[in-house]
């Protein structure tokens, strides 16, 4: 089993900037990808950034954040979002996924809310 804690989120004016962590306990040595995900009301949840855990640690972004977002790791517990150029369109709860051992794991997400 593996466990996901989510930390950063909050209220936001267009065009700030956000950080988000994500810590992963348990099972860690199982984990070979982690996430971020976000679903706003209304909407499906959808892929925001993705990191490999080992080599060299890919990255992959969902198209709305490219340029934008940056999706950061530390040697196998940690991940973070780093978001700037915030827009109103970025409002969701953000998520924590964690790849491993067959199984996905979610964090219980964090409110980002972008408005003036």
């Amino acid at each position: 089993q593996v466990q996901l804690v989510e930390s950063g989120g909050g209220l936001v004016q267009p065009g700030g900037s956000l950080k988000l962590s994500c810590g992963a306990s348990g099972s860690i040595f199982s984990i070979n990808a982690m996430g971020w995900y976000r679903q706003a009301p209304g909407k499906q949840r959808e892929l925001v950034a993705s990191i490999g855990i080992f080599s060299r640690g890919t990255a992959t972004y969902g198209d709305s954040v490219k340029g934008r977002f940056t999706i950061s790791r530390d040697a196998l517990t940690t991940i973070w979002l780093q978001m700037n150029s915030l827009k109103p369109e970025d409002t969701a709860v953000y998520y924590c996924k964690a790849t491993g051992g067959a199984r996905d794991y979610w964090g219980q997400g964090t409110q980002v809310t972008v408005s003036s």
